[in-house]
């Protein structure tokens, strides 16, 4: 089914809906969504000569134009190349040339480097008058018959490993994750709305489907991202809106909320995911806000999709057991499976492995990679969990990210939960440094709250208190803002390098 249907419907039906809102301000309706759309996709049939199967990126921030292109694209039977905005423009010229994209949609300030490094690709700056007139040609009717097997999204993941890898995921694939969103993640009622807070080339903009098939509003801050108070305020104004942040963006949230004497009352759910949430920052951001909050697992290569800890498991604390459930991320979606691998039958974590619809067809022109990733039928993650009896995953850490001290592993999400707990804590990064006696000595990166002063000792005390005397951080390193990515992530391997340049 082509994600173009589900819109050219939802326009037939709630044609004067709004649709497309740069903050409170309507830009479109469903109807003018739909044939702005269909117009460009006409453009790029007769004026750029793409055809059913290319690629064309996308290299924007958060935009309503960057959902009219992606519709035009799908419109077309055409595959989307998400981009992430904040890579350098050779980063996304990599990215461009791999993919054998033959047309790029972004940002008026990128098009001089682009046409530098991507001199026989077609340009157009979303937000400019370029683009603008191809919403003047005549809207194409007729949405490409498009296949569940066509891939219709092509993602490349972060290269932390090496280069980028393109996943490629289908509609069936993501019509896979809408079936499981709505089944285990929300329900969306054509009264909602959307705010894309996060980046649109990652998960957030994945979750845009399940608002086009209501006639739902999708809502872009003018900030163009995430700023807390601009989403509480927005929010409270224009009503039941959900949103997808990363944990460390829920935690400036509650922070920010606190700050301003209020309980995000506009905001009907927050779905978490793409990182680690500690178990103190979900507390508190439930103490404070309410049941509002849902959380997800997902990979590139399976988009969201993995599994989900409902919004009133989120909030149990009755449950004897609700404090495991809490740290854990769920249980598997509806229609996955997930299973452990282990090496031995006394051991209780091992890689996470997962089946089902939602799991991508493969990796882009790399049959050995997507040979290693689906071995035997199981989409490998990398990741290292425990499946309790009631089947809630809990995830340790990624299988590189384990710290190996004397032969023993040491997750470092366990003691990062642990030294969160200080008050005047508010983010830590566990890494490994190498050790000639240990093989790897463990070391914590700490930001503290302004203004205050965390001494080691009251860590150490903290560790000693709750884990093995062997997991205690043998340095601290203490950081005003630990390095992050566009998306909430915080980037170890930038905390790796530095070590091993001092």
């Amino acid at each position: 089914m082509n994600p173009a249907r589900w819109l050219q419907n939802s326009a037939q039906k709630w044609p004067k809906a709004p649709a497309l809102l740069n903050g409170r301000t309507v830009i479109a309706n469903y109807n003018e969504f739909a044939l702005r759309a269909a117009a460009i996709a006409r453009a790029l049939k007769s004026t750029y000569n793409i055809r059913s199967g290319d690629s064309v990126a996308i290299f924007s921030k958060n935009t309503t134009q960057y959902l009219e292109a992606l519709y035009a694209i799908w419109w077309i039977g055409a595959v989307v190349v998400p981009i992430n905005s904040k890579l350098h423009p050779k980063e996304a010229a990599w990215i461009i040339k791999e993919s054998c994209t033959k047309l790029i949609f972004t940002t008026a300030s990128n098009i001089n480097n682009l046409t530098a490094h991507c001199p026989k690709v077609d340009i157009i700056g979303l937000q400019t008058q370029a683009f603008e007139a191809l919403t003047k040609h005549l809207p194409l009717p007729r949405v490409h018959p498009t296949k569940d097997r066509d891939t219709i999204w092509l993602f490349y993941t972060s290269g932390t490993t090496g280069k980028p890898k393109g996943v490629m995921l289908s509609a069936g694939n993501l019509g896979s994750m809408i079936a499981s969103y709505f089944q285990d993640v929300d329900v969306v009622t054509h009264d909602d709305a959307i705010l894309y807070a996060a980046p649109m080339s990652h998960g957030a903009g994945l979750y845009n489907f399940m608002y086009v098939l209501h006639g739902a509003r999708h809502v872009v801050p003018l900030s163009g991202g995430f700023d807390a108070s601009e989403l509480l305020i927005l929010s409270e104004k224009i009503k039941n809106v959900s949103t997808f942040l990363a944990p460390t963006m829920v935690r400036r949230l509650v922070d920010q909320a606190r700050s301003l004497g209020v309980r995000g009352s506009g905001l009907k759910t927050v779905i978490y995911g793409g990182g680690p949430m500690y178990t103190v920052d979900i507390i508190n951001a439930v103490n404070l806000m309410g049941p509002r909050f849902v959380q997800i697992y997902g990979q590139g290569e399976c988009p969201m999709a993995i599994s989900a800890l409902s919004r009133e498991e989120v909030a149990d604390r009755t449950h004897p057991r609700w404090r495991e459930r809490l740290a854990s991320v769920g249980r598997a979606q509806s229609g996955m499976h997930v299973k452990i691998a282990k090496t031995s039958t006394e051991q209780i974590n091992g890689e996470i492995l997962v089946s089902g619809p939602a799991v991508m067809k493969g990796y882009w022109r790399n049959d050995s990679a997507s040979s290693d990733s689906l071995e035997g039928g199981w989409l490998h993650t990398g990741d290292i969990g425990t499946l309790d009896e009631d089947g809630y995953l809990t995830l340790h850490d990624r299988a590189k990210d384990v710290i190996i001290s004397g032969g023993a592993n040491i997750y470092p999400r366990e003691v990062e939960e642990v030294l969160l707990q200080h008050i005047d804590v508010n983010e830590v990064a566990v890494i490994g440094r190498k050790s000639q006696e240990w093989g790897e000595d463990v070391v914590a990166f700490v930001s503290v709250s302004l203004g205050c002063i965390v001494s080691e000792a009251q860590l150490d005390n903290l560790c000693l208190e709750q884990i093995a005397r062997f997991k205690r951080p043998k340095k601290y390193y203490f950081w005003e803002i630990l390095p992050k990515n566009n998306y909430g992530k915080v980037l170890k391997s930038k905390l790796r390098e530095w070590l091993d340049d001092i």
